[in-house]
């Protein structure tokens, strides 16, 4: 497996990432077990997670899915193996970025985590109460007690990003390594318009969310009546139901054909191809669909190929 730097960082990820919302929400405890030991096995190594997940689900309080990594990663004994990503901010029993709350929130994630160092702290959305020096130096001192590695931002604009990294330059503090937006073939202008230009310029890597745009790109939702397939992401998909995201679709089917593939592996390969872009993150609830997943990395699309997917998923002006 090739892996690709994560911005300055010491840190070196497999070209696909795993997103760890689905543990202990659509999957138990012991499928999330099999799916950690699949992926890892198979040579990809970043685990993306949150305090929060899965604080959305009826009868969870938050940390579930952290608990369960921790507990896989005591029983596999693959730590070292793992770039575990985890996020602060969220969760409404630790929210925000302040030092005090940074602090106590590590502190829970490591329990969680069992683990000594988390390798990419994140802010999970942007904070204006508090000053952006303060944030990064909480984010600081976690670096030098040894308990974070590298730290990262999810969710946050292109100008507010751009005055972190200018505030890490002016003051000496560590600076945001990898940029989480949200990105996809049907959601692109967000990212492309303006914060692409600036990590690109600025060196920062990219672990984009969402990246089948909650399984619209997998093709499995193609009309209304799609829709009942499933509860929790149908009313999510509506949107793209559209001329437009049919056309991305059919384009999509157009593709993988020619590879022997499916829409879902030329969507992850079109996001794996992008200049800039470090890894997309994808979550699986069954071993199938995650081999299936993985599988993305293998396919290498021609530049006709990609140029084609663009026409067909450029969004109006």
């Amino acid at each position: 497996m090739s892996l690709r730097p994560l911005g300055r960082s010491p840190l070196a990820i497999a070209p696909l990432a795993f997103g760890g919302n689905v543990f202990g929400w659509s999957v138990d405890e012991k499928r999330s077990f099999e799916l950690l030991d699949v992926f890892v096995d198979a040579g990809f190594n970043l685990v993306d997670t949150a305090d929060v997940y899965s604080a959305w689900v009826t009868g969870n309080r938050g940390g579930e899915s952290e608990t369960i990594i921790g507990k896989w990663l005591k029983a596999s004994g693959k730590r070292d193996r793992v770039v575990i990503a985890t996020k602060v901010a969220k969760w409404a029993e630790q929210p925000g970025l302040s030092p005090v709350n940074i602090q106590q929130a590590v502190e829970g994630s490591l329990r969680r985590l069992q683990v000594d160092c988390i390798d990419l702290y994140q802010a999970h959305e942007d904070d204006a109460s508090v000053p952006l020096a303060e944030t990064l130096g909480a984010f600081g001192r976690l670096i030098e007690q040894g308990k974070v590695r590298a730290i990262g931002a999810s969710n946050y604009g292109a100008d507010r990003f751009a005055e972190a990294l200018r505030v890490s330059a002016a003051h000496g503090l560590p600076r945001y390594e990898s940029l989480q937006p949200e990105y996809n073939l049907v959601r692109r202008t967000g990212y492309e318009r303006e914060l692409e230009p600036l990590v690109r310029r600025e060196q920062v890597g990219v672990i984009s969310y969402y990246a089948l745009a909650s399984g619209f790109l997998s093709g499995k939702y193609r009309s209304e009546g799609d829709l009942a397939k499933s509860r929790a992401r149908g009313a999510g998909v509506r949107k793209y139901l559209d001329p437009r995201g049919l056309g991305i679709l059919d384009t999509l089917d157009r593709v993988a054909v020619g590879h022997h593939a499916t829409p879902a592996q030329v969507a992850l390969a079109w996001l794996i191809a992008r200049p800039g872009l470090t890894a997309p993150i994808a979550s699986a609830t069954s071993i199938e669909q995650l081999e299936e997943l993985l599988g993305a990395v293998k396919l290498a699309l021609a530049p006709d190929e990609i140029a084609l997917l663009d026409r067909a998923s450029a969004e109006p002006a």
